[in-house]
């Protein structure tokens, strides 16, 4: 088995958790919170180097107001929890996206974590808030423009993605049964292996994550030879 540095997770879910519970989406959300939680530990447990989650994407702009400001809450009430273990655990935070739109009290926030985390050497917790594959894309070609670039090779224009040390993600899991990248790390994915789950992203544990961590560990990765 190749060594598994890098999970990325699709969080996906809380809406149909929190509908069949006859709750509002904001409930879902909250109990998602919850299971990332447990997915950190469970990552540092796994002794995982580094792990992104999809917290908000590009193309969640367009779901009800009401909801989108609560999930800015959330995340902010969430954020100030998260760095604090961070601190104690040693975990370093880094953020993935566009900073516009998001909030300006929320930005400074995660500025301020990540700041206070920079120097942590254990996990590092990689947040894809406001974050679209193909934007980071675009965001790379348009900044290697920018420095005069020519001639790009994919080597050169990771330097210009949101953060070129982050190594692919050997694996992608995602829950709640949908089986698509969703504009999720399209270029980083190229080699990665897949790992889809009906379980409903507030339901995912310490044990679904190692059972997509023991069929990751069950494959075989060829990169294209024999």
């Amino acid at each position: 088995m190749s060594t598994l540095q890098h999970v990325a997770i699709i969080m996906d879910g809380n809406g149909r958790w929190a509908k069949s519970r006859h709750l509002p989406r904001l409930a879902g959300h909250k109990a998602g919170a919850k299971a990332v939680e447990r997915a950190i530990k469970a990552a540092q447990k796994n002794k995982i180097s580094f792990l992104t989650l999809y917290a908000f994407s590009s193309e969640n702009w367009s779901r009800p107001q009401e909801e989108i400001d609560g999930l800015m809450k959330l995340l902010s009430d969430s954020l100030i929890q998260y760095t604090q273990t961070a601190k104690k655990e040693n975990i370093r935070l880094w953020v993935s996206g566009e900073r516009d739109p998001l909030p300006a009290a929320l930005l400074t926030q995660l500025d301020q974590s990540v700041q206070e985390t920079a120097q942590n050497t254990g996990l590092t917790l990689n947040l894809a808030l406001n974050y679209g594959a193909r934007q980071e894309i675009i965001h790379a070609v348009n900044a290697a423009h920018a420095a005069g670039e020519k001639n790009l090779t994919p080597e050169m224009l990771r330097r210009y993605f949101y953060h070129p040390q982050l190594p692919d993600p050997e694996l992608i899991i995602r829950t709640s049964g949908e089986e698509r990248l969703s504009n999720f790390l399209l270029w980083q994915a190229a080699y990665s292996e897949f790992y889809f789950t009906p379980v409903l992203w507030p339901d995912f544990d310490e044990h679904e994550f190692e059972e997509a961590l023991a069929a990751y560990a069950a494959r075989q990765r060829r990169f294209g030879g024999i």
